[in-house]
């Protein structure tokens, strides 16, 4: 049996489980279901690491507190410094996308993480290609080389002729 497998195996007989521990810490289903996530994210990272281990709930486990108690610190700091009025306040509705955004985002979401990025703080953000390549840690060349390639997909993906916007050049 291979070191995945052997997760997978973890995976099915632990998650259930882990989730209702972590729903009893949290209080929020989906903040279980997160942490839980999480951890197992961080078992597939390194899997011979991870079967090595003893107890492999108990680490997960762990692992998944750690990951909900740091998810509330932040919170916590957060939501205290919302009170004292130190940070803005975020807006009570949230603008509802059109079907055309929502396969936007549904065409995003089949890119690579990088290239989404790239696309999202050049067209989005509206930044250039030298503090999009600095926040990605890449070559402008490369940021240019996935914002083609993203483009295309994109285009490809929502069925729509593939147009380069004349915006690069004056960013550069």
């Amino acid at each position: 049996m291979d070191a995945d497998e052997a997760v997978r195996e973890v995976y099915e007989a632990s998650y259930r489980r882990l989730v209702g521990q972590l729903f009893g810490v949290t209080g929020d289903l989906a903040e279980a279901e997160d942490a839980v996530q999480e951890a197992f994210a961080r078992a597939v990272a390194r899997p011979r690491v991870f079967l090595e281990l003893a107890d492999h709930e108990a680490w997960l486990r762990t692992v998944a507190i750690n990951v909900a108690r740091n998810r509330y610190r932040r919170r916590w700091v957060f939501d205290r410094l919302l009170r004292t009025g130190r940070v803005w306040t975020p807006p009570e509705t949230v603008p509802e996308l059109a079907a055309d955004g929502l396969d936007l985002i549904a065409a995003l979401r089949t890119l690579p993480y990088r290239v989404r990025t790239a696309l999202v703080l050049y067209h989005v953000v509206d930044l250039p290609v030298d503090e999009v390549a600095a926040t990605l840690g890449a070559s402008p060349n490369t940021v240019k080389s996935w914002l083609a390639r993203g483009r295309a997909a994109l285009a490809r993906e929502l069925g729509e002729p593939r147009v380069e916007p004349a915006k690069e050049s004056a960013h550069d």
